[in-house]
């Protein structure tokens, strides 16, 4: 089931995203967020207004999705960066299939001219799920972030409704 993130929410969130940070290079960051953290974040998307879904299956948060203002300018208004995180013991269920078409779905209700995935360009199932819902390159940054004793590249992906 998927529905809106609540503040209970957020002790679960913390951990599927700790293990991401631990686990992978999905994101650069290197250090676990704390839960003081995870609680300001929540307080700051709510107010703004964004999107925070989960993915619950037997009473468990198994994954999370949102997207916020790619960047803060207002000139930046109808861009949307989205993140979409599933646990590991929960992966390749097509949950993250699921949360990823909510917050496509959610984008177009609020008239959100483009998506914006970052994603470590050695992630090939993030790819391959955001190319099946027609994202596109749109550009790589080489070398920008170092984890696990290595450089690491991203790249944008790019979905237009427009």
């Amino acid at each position: 089931m998927i529905r809106p993130m609540t503040a209970e929410d957020l002790e679960s969130v913390s951990a599927i995203y700790n293990e991401a940070i631990l686990n992978t290079t999905s994101l650069y960051r290197t250090h676990p967020e704390t839960l003081e953290e995870r609680k300001q974040w929540f307080i700051e998307n709510e107010k703004e207004h964004n999107p925070m879904f989960v993915y619950e299956e037997d009473g468990e948060v198994a994954g999370f999705a949102t997207f916020k203002r790619f960047y803060p300018n207002e000139g930046y208004k109808y861009s949307m960066e989205h993140s979409v995180y599933v646990s590991s013991k929960h992966q390749g269920k097509g949950i993250g299939k699921k949360l990823l078409q909510t917050i496509i779905e959610e984008a177009k209700k609020r008239n959100v001219r483009t998506l914006v995935a970052v994603i470590d360009s050695e992630n090939i199932a993030s790819i391959k799920l955001h190319e099946q819902f027609g994202f596109h390159l749109a550009g790589r940054l080489k070398n920008i972030g170092y984890k696990f004793g290595k450089w690491l590249d991203i790249e944008y992906y790019q979905l237009h409704f427009y």
